[in-house]
């Protein structure tokens, strides 16, 4: 075969998989790639930099002023849709529900085959974000940041710690895998510069720590 023809088959091959692994028909990412990729170290450093530094008000929260899991496609809604993203081999029913498939959880490296064991993180949690700034938006401002699959903002991790980590920043909680605290930090960051939430002057002082390491 001519080599620009051997090229030109690469490039085709190169793009239909791009495009496959876009719409999903792959059985699912690896564990690494479940999470929408976070900006750079270097960049969440100025972002960093930029964010307003406040102390936190939780006045009036309550969690269900961010409306969740919304329908996203079909029968299927957030939750089932980060299910199917996070998991490998995911098989679903008619209603969207995972019944079989397996997931790791980058937070403690735990591996599940029941998606019972998983919970879907709000990596900035809710009430977090309320405190941050949240507390003034609209509801469907609301709506968009409890459900955003674009941001590094939902990730499926074992439920248990999910629930210990609670509405906690990165001062009080880190992830116990220590490998993923990169990740972690420049998720966090990214998030709450894209949504121009202010951070807490302990909260900032570890995500630099951490960052600076990165």
């Amino acid at each position: 075969m001519p080599k620009v023809y051997a090229r030109r088959r690469l490039s085709i091959l190169a793009a239909l998989t791009g495009l496959i692994a876009t719409v999903g028909i792959f059985n699912g990412p690896t564990a690494s790639a479940a999470l929408p990729t976070p900006v750079s170290a270097a960049t969440a450093r100025t972002y960093l930099a930029s964010l307003t530094v406040a102390t936190e008000n939780r006045t009036g929260y309550n969690r269900d002023l961010f409306p969740h899991w919304i329908t996203i496609s079909g029968t299927c809604n957030t939750r089932e849709t980060v299910l199917k993203r996070d998991g490998t081999n995911v098989v679903t029913d008619s209603s969207c529900a995972s019944t079989s498939g397996s997931w790791y959880s980058v937070y403690d490296g735990a591996t599940w085959t029941a998606a019972s064991d998983l919970d879907i993180d709000h990596l900035v949690p809710l009430a977090e974000a309320w405190d941050s700034g949240a507390g003034a938006w609209t509801t469907s401002q609301r709506q968009a940041f409890a459900n955003d699959l674009t941001r590094p903002q939902l990730i499926a991790v074992t439920d248990n710690v999910n629930q210990a980590k609670g509405d906690q920043d990165p001062a009080e909680w880190m992830p116990s895998r220590t490998a993923y605290a990169c990740t972690y930090v420049r998720a966090w960051v990214q998030v709450k510069y894209y949504y121009d939430l202010s951070v807490d002057s302990a909260e900032k002082s570890k995500l630099s720590s951490v960052l600076s390491g990165c």
